[in-house]
């Protein structure tokens, strides 16, 4: 399962991990978002101790989704391990697409 990123915990999960971050931007009322989420829940076991991957419920955390300008869920956003954004995917995409953005910052992080 996907961590649960919040205004709170963020910080700590996420921009202090020392570890390349994707952050799915979803909502309950979002059809996208939820054929997305399982597809995320798997890629968080996957990557496991590699890489941060977590979800952002956008209703009840705004902070996050106001600061990286979430405007369209779902927002996809790949952070590096200095805990920069450096890429971002928005709507619906396959697995593979994800990957492609998130495997590049793993090989960087294990140089």
């Amino acid at each position: 399962m996907a961590l649960e990123i919040t205004d709170s915990n963020f910080e700590e999960l996420v921009l202090k991990s020392g570890k390349p971050a994707m952050l799915d931007f979803w909502a309950v009322w979002c059809p996208p978002c939820i054929k997305v989420g399982p597809i995320v829940d798997q890629m968080a076991v996957d990557y496991d101790g590699k890489a941060v991957i977590g979800k952002v419920d956008a209703d009840n955390n705004s902070a996050i989704t106001v600061k990286y300008g979430v405007r369209n869920l779902p927002t996809m956003l790949f952070f590096n391990e200095k805990g920069e954004v450096v890429d971002r995917l928005v709507g619906l995409t396959s697995r593979q697409e994800y990957e492609k953005k998130l495997v590049p910052l793993m090989t960087t992080q294990m140089q």
